[in-house]
């Protein structure tokens, strides 16, 4: 369904955009005849000004006509196409990529690319104070893409607590010391619990951070709550000794 919105979307603005290629042509067709006719015409018999002028003034208000489609149309995609699938997201299991990680299940997990091979790399984990909690030194430097799984761990041991964001800050180099650019990508899991639109972006919340609708990378069913446990009752058996006692 959002991909018919997407669609009737598209072909609105193809309209509007060959009415203004249109619209573009015959107006300068007409400021050229206009011209030319004002240099051929009779002095003693000048042209009526109000027949162009009136037909200026037509063009001037199909101009705005088109203006306004343009904005309906930008009005439809947003909210016929983008939020309805935005929308469709809410209460479900999101994963979204972006440049942090979230501590899960005590691991974070980051992909990285290096523009070409180094001799040494040093990969820093960051927190969002920027302090770096946990240094390493990969032992692949080779070019192309990587994966990085941490174990949550800072450089002296101690477990990070689950939910943390943390960056990758990466300094790889090749043997003359020059600076090989690398990007790190990250992933974020949870909940969408709200659904925004922010200066025309559609966002959605997740663990109370907002993230673009187009950084969602998958979408799943949240997991079943764990059942209830069913309290067990001990059964008695009743004797003719322990009703006597009775």
């Amino acid at each position: 369904m959002a991909t018919a919105a997407v669609s009737g979307s598209n072909a609105t603005l193809d309209k509007i955009n060959n009415s203004r290629n249109t619209l573009a042509s015959s107006k300068e067709t007409f400021l050229k005849l206009l011209t030319t006719q004002m240099k051929n015409q009779d002095p003693l018999s000048p042209m009526d000004s109000n027949a162009f002028t009136g037909q200026i003034v037509q063009m001037t208000g199909v101009e705005q006509q088109l203006v306004t489609n343009d904005l309906l149309a930008a009005l439809v995609g947003m909210n016929d196409g983008g939020m309805t699938q935005a929308v469709a997201m809410m209460d479900k299991l999101a994963t979204v990529e972006t440049d942090k990680a979230v501590i899960k299940d005590g691991k974070a997990t980051w992909s990285y690319e290096q523009s070409r091979a180094a001799t040494s790399v040093k990969i820093e984990i960051v927190d969002k104070y920027n302090k770096t909690i946990r240094t390493l030194l990969p032992e692949d430097m080779s070019k192309g893409d990587h994966t990085l799984e941490w174990d949550g761990k800072s450089d002296d041991g101690t477990a990070q607590p689950a939910g943390g964001a943390y960056t990758l800050k990466i300094t790889a180099k090749d043997g003359e010391g020059t600076t090989i650019p690398a990007t790190s990508k990250g992933r974020v899991e949870g909940i969408v619990t709200a659904i925004t639109n922010e200066s025309g972006q559609n966002m959605v919340t997740i663990g109370g951070t907002k993230y673009p609708v187009d950084s969602v990378i998958g979408v799943t069913n949240p997991p079943a709550p764990a059942p209830t446990p069913t309290p067990t009752t001990t059964a008695t058996t009743t004797t003719p000794e322990t009703a006597a006692a009775a």
